[in-house]
C-alpha cells in the first residue's frame, strides 16, 4: 500500500544521488526539515525542472519511503525571482535558509511558524528596493526565529542585575543574548557598546508584525542595520554552533 502526502515546502539544499537524480532538502510547513528524491531531475526533459531549484516554494506531492521520500509532483508557489537577479538579495536569502537548516532539526512542533517566517523573509528580501530594506528583512527574521526557538534576545533589563535599562547607553552580550548595563559590563569584559536608539530599533523589529513598516524602518540607516545584523548573527552562532557560510560573502559586499 502506497502512502502519498501533500505539503508546502521551500527548497534549501540539494546534492547528487546518482547520474540522473538529486536529493532535495526542504523545509515543509507540516513536518519541518524533509528530504525528497527528485528522480530524473538532471535530464533535460524533467517534469520537475526549475521547481527544484534552491529557494523555491512549492506545493509538493511525495511518496513516503523507508529512508527517503520521492517527489512525484511539484507546483511552484513562489520562485522569488528578483532575488536571483541581485547578489545582495541572493546572499541574504541564502543566509536565512542556512539559519533554518542549522536550527531545523527537531523543530517539527513549530514547523508552520518557521515555514511562514521563512516565506515572508524570502518574499520581503525579493521585493526589497535597497540594501537597507534587505537588511531589515534579515534582522526581523533573525529576531523572530530566535523567539520561536526559545532564545529571544533580552532588550529591556540587564541580564546580570535585572535592572530595567531606559534611555541610556548599554552593552550587548552576544554570548548571553541581550543587554547589560554600564555597571555590570566591566567585570564581565563585555565591550560591545549599544546606543539606546539601536535597542529601540531592535525592539520594534521584534514586536511588530513582519510586514508592518514602522517609523523605525524608515529612520534606520544601512550602517545601523548592518551592525544589528552582525551582532544577531553572532548570537545565532552560539546556539547553532555553526557559522552560516553566506556571512563571509555578505561581508565581502559591505
Amino acid at each position: 500500500m502506497t502512502s502519498n502526502y501533500v505539503t508546502e515546502a521551500i527548497n534549501l539544499k540539494s546534492y547528487n544521488l546518482n547520474d540522473a537524480d538529486k536529493i532535495i532538502v526542504m523545509y515543509s510547513k507540516e513536518n519541518g526539515l524533509i528530504k525528497g528524491v527528485a528522480k530524473g531531475i538532471k535530464k533535460p526533459k524533467s517534469k520537475l525542472g526549475a521547481r527544484m531549484d534552491l529557494l523555491v516554494a512549492n506545493t509538493l506531492q511525495l511518496l513516503k519511503g523507508r529512508s527517503l521520500d520521492t517527489i512525484i509532483q511539484a507546483q511552484t508557489v513562489n520562485h522569488f525571482r528578483k532575488s536571483r537577479e541581485n547578489y545582495d538579495k541572493l546572499m541574504f536569502s541564502t543566509y536565512v535558509s542556512e539559519v533554518v537548516m542549522n536550527f531545523g532539526e527537531g523543530s517539527e512542533n513549530a514547523s508552520k511558524e518557521i515555514y511562514e517566517l521563512l516565506y515572508k523573509a524570502l518574499n520581503r528580501i525579493s521585493d526589497s528596493s535597497c540594501k537597507k530594506d534587505i537588511l531589515i528583512a534579515a534582522i526581523k527574521f533573525q529576531l523572530k526565529m530566535l523567539l520561536i526557538m526559545g532564545f529571544c534576545v533580552e532588550l529591556d533589563v540587564c541580564l546580570c542585575c535585572g535592572e530595567r535599562i531606559l534611555d541610556e547607553d548599554m552593552y550587548f552580550s552576544t554570548k548571553m543574548g541581550g543587554v547589560v548595563c554600564k555597571d555590570c559590563c566591566e567585570p564581565l569584559g563585555i565591550k560591545l557598546k549599544m546606543h539606546h536608539k539601536i535597542r529601540d530599533f531592535l525592539q520594534a523589529m521584534l514586536q511588530f508584525d513582519f510586514n508592518f513598516e514602522s517609523e523605525y524602518d524608515e529612520k534606520a540607516t544601512e550602517k545601523v542595520c548592518q551592525v544589528c545584523f552582525d551582532l544577531l548573527d553572532e548570537y545565532i552562532k552560539t546556539h547553532t554552533n555553526k557559522r552560516q557560510k553566506s556571512v563571509k560573502m555578505i561581508h565581502e559586499t559591505v
